[in-house]
C-alpha cells in the first residue's frame, strides 16, 4: 500500500487528493510555487515542498524539481491530478524511473491515447464509431481544404496532441478553414510543443458525453455511468450533469458498453473517460479518452458512492477494484458548476486578486471542491477556476432547484466571478427542458450579459 503520496499539482485538485490520503491514513506530500507559498493545500498536507518561481513551467511543469522534493520527502507515489504533467507520458515513465508509483496509466498508454489520431485509427480498428475525417496528422492547409471538400463543412481543426480546447478551431467555409489552420497549429505548438493538427466533421448542435472508467491490473472494467459535458464555452466545460438525461436507457447501455471496449482495447489501468459526441440523431461518436482524474469528477462520485480518487490509489497500490459492475448502483441526479475567477462582460477575462470574503452553501445534498479561503489570493499564473459547486438530489429537476439555491448562497467579494451566469443557465428553458447542445452559451451569451447590465450581476 501506498504510504506516503505526493501530489504534483495545486489548487483544488490537489486539496482533493490531500483529504483522500487523509481518510486512506496515507502522509501527504504538497509541491508549490513561491505564488502558491500561502494556499490552502499546501498548509493541509502533511509536508509541503516549495518546488520553484511562480511561472508553471519553473514549478509545476519541472519534473526534476517534483523528482527532487519525492525523494526529500521520503514520497513513494505521485498523483499528477489533472492538467500539468497529468497526460505526459515521459512523467509517468520518469516517475516510475524514479522508484515512484505513478497514480495513472502507463506513459505509453498516455502517449497512445494522447495522441488523437492515433486513439482515433484504434478505437475505428475496434470497430467503434469514430466521426469523421482525416486519417491522421494533416501535412498542409491544402491538405485540410482537400480533406474537407469531401466530407464536407462544417469542420474542426484539432491539435493532436493536448486537450482543453486548445488549438481547435471551427471553420465553416475554406476561407475560415485557410484562415484557422496556422492559427490552431501555432496555438498547438505553444501549449503542447506538437502542432499537428487533424480534421473532424463538425457534429452540430451536439450533445457532449463522457463515460468514466475504472480499470485494475487485474482485466476487471467497470464503467461508473455518463457525464452530460454539454455547456461549454470555446470547448471548455462549464456545468456539467449525470447522468445524462439526453441518453435513453438503450443507448446508455450501449455506450457504457463501448467505453469499457475502448479501455479494454488500449489495456487501461486506472481511472479514465472516454469521450463521445452525440447528434440529434442519437448517433455517437467517440471523440477521445482522457487518461486521467477529470475536472466533473465529483458528480459520478454523487450519484455512484464510488471515491474515484481513494480508487485511484488503491488500483496503484495494487488492489482490485473495490465493486464490481453488477453491484454498483446509480442514485439520483448530480450537477456541478465551475465558479471561475473571470469577468462575462470583459470577455471572460481572468480575474486574479485578494478574496476578502468568502461564504460557500451548505445543507442537504450539496458539496464544494475548492481551495479558496477569506483573505487568499487568486493569482494570474494559473487557471482561473476557483471552486465546484456539486449537488445531488433525487431527480434533474430537484437538483437543479438545489443549485439555484447554493448559488444564491454563494457570496466572493474582491474579484469578479461567473457566479451570475451559472445562475442565469439554470434558469434558461432550454436548459431547464433539457433541450440543450455544445453551443448553448455561444448563442446565448449576448442576452446573458445584457441582462447583467440590467442588474442581474456576473
Amino acid at each position: 500500500m501506498i504510504k506516503k503520496l505526493l501530489i504534483a499539482n495545486r489548487g483544488e485538485i490537489a486539496l482533493r487528493v490531500v483529504r483522500a490520503c487523509a481518510e486512506m491514513g496515507i502522509e501527504s506530500v504538497a509541491v508549490y510555487s513561491s505564488a502558491d507559498k500561502d494556499a490552502l493545500f499546501a498548509n493541509m498536507a502533511t509536508e509541503a515542498v516549495c518546488i520553484g518561481p511562480a511561472a508553471a513551467r519553473d514549478s509545476y511543469l519541472n519534473m526534476e524539481a517534483i523528482a527532487s522534493a519525492a525523494r526529500m520527502s521520503g514520497a513513494d507515489a505521485v498523483h499528477p491530478g489533472y492538467g500539468f504533467l497529468s497526460e505526459i507520458g515521459d512523467f509517468a515513465r520518469f516517475a516510475r524511473s524514479e522508484g515512484l508509483i505513478f497514480v495513472g496509466p502507463e506513459g505509453d498508454t498516455i502517449d497512445r491515447m494522447g495522441n488523437k489520431s492515433e486513439a482515433k485509427a484504434l478505437m475505428k480498428g475496434n470497430g467503434i464509431p469514430v466521426i469523421p475525417g482525416s486519417d491522421g496528422p494533416v501535412g498542409s492547409v491544402d491538405e485540410a481544404v482537400s480533406i474537407s471538400s469531401k466530407i464536407g463543412y462544417p469542420v474542426i481543426v484539432k491539435a493532436v496532441s493536448g486537450g482543453g480546447g486548445k488549438g481547435m478551431r471551427v471553420a465553416k467555409n475554406e476561407e475560415e478553414l485557410r484562415e484557422a489552420f496556422p492559427i490552431a497549429s501555432a496555438e498547438a505548438m505553444a501549449c503542447f510543443g506538437d502542432g499537428s493538427l487533424y480534421i473532424e466533421k463538425l457534429i452540430e448542435h451536439a450533445r457532449h458525453i463522457e463515460v468514466q472508467v475504472m480499470c485494475d491490473n487485474y482485466g476487471n472494467i467497470a464503467t461508473l455511468g455518463e457525464r452530460e459535458c454539454s455547456i461549454q464555452r470555446k470547448h471548455q466545460k462549464i456545468i456539467e450533469e449525470a447522468p445524462a438525461k439526453s441518453v435513453s436507457e438503450e443507448l446508455r447501455a450501449e455506450i457504457n458498453a463501448v467505453a469499457a471496449k475502448a479501455a479494454a482495447a488500449v489495456g487501461y489501468v486506472n481511472a479514465g473517460t472516454v469521450e463521445f459526441v452525440l447528434d440529434q440523431a442519437g448517433g455517437y461518436y467517440f471523440i477521445e479518452m482522457n487518461t486521467r482524474l477529470q475536472v466533473e469528477h465529483p458528480v459520478t462520485e454523487m450519484i455512484s458512492g464510488i471515491d474515484i480518487v481513494k480508487e485511484q490509489i488503491r488500483i496503484a497500490s495494487g488492489s482490485k477494484l473495490s465493486f464490481t459492475q453488477k453491484k454498483l448502483q446509480l442514485l439520483g441526479h448530480s450537477i456541478e458548476c465551475r465558479l471561475n475567477a473571470e469577468d462575462p462582460a470583459n470577455n471572460f477575462a481572468p480575474s486574479p486578486g485578494r478574496v476578502d470574503f468568502l461564504h460557500f452553501p451548505g445543507g442537504p445534498g450539496v458539496r464544494v471542491d475548492s481551495a479558496l479561503y477569506s483573505g487568499c489570493e487568486i493569482n494570474p499564473f494559473y487557471d482561473s477556476l476557483a471552486a465546484k459547486i456539486i449537488v445531488c438530489a433525487n431527480t434533474r429537476g430537484q437538483a437543479i432547484m438545489r443549485m439555484k439555491r447554493a448559488l444564491a448562497e454563494t457570496h466572493v467579494s474582491g474579484v469578479r466571478t461567473n457566479l451570475g451566469l451559472l445562475y442565469m443557465v439554470l434558469c434558461h428553458p432550454d436548459f431547464i427542458s433539457n433541450t440543450y447542445d455544445t453551443g448553448f452559451i455561444d448563442r446565448n451569451l449576448e442576452g446573458f450579459i445584457e441582462a447583467a447590465g440590467n442588474g442581474m450581476l456576473i
